[in-house]
């Protein structure tokens, strides 16, 4: 009967210390769960960042594109102007110097 007991009480402290593992085992498989699920979360913010962050320097690069664009455009409006702007005073000399003829006259 002794003998049965003290088997018994083994058998009951290996079973707690089976049951504790276990629940030990089931926390840690529950946390690597949620480090898991973390990680995944982690990974589509990077990704979605790294797209973001693609669109936004494929935009940068229109936009530069853009700039030179518009400043080639400026330069040729300038250039323009200047030969519009000589030619004004060329005529408006010639006027005067006409005007000034027909007064001498």
């Amino acid at each position: 009967m002794d003998k049965i007991k003290e088997r018994l009480a083994k058998l009951r402290a290996e079973a707690d210390d089976a049951i504790a593992r276990a629940e030990d085992a089931e926390k840690k498989n529950k946390k690597s769960d949620e480090l898991e699920e973390k990680l995944d979360a982690a990974d589509a913010k990077a990704k979605e960042a790294t797209e973001r962050l693609h669109q936004l320097d494929i935009n940068y690069e229109n936009l530069e594109r853009q700039v030179k664009r518009l400043e080639e455009e400026r330069d040729e409006w300038e250039k323009k102007y200047e030969e519009a702007e000589a030619r004004y005073k060329q005529s408006k000399a010639e006027l005067d110097d006409l005007v000034a003829n027909m007064e001498g006259l």
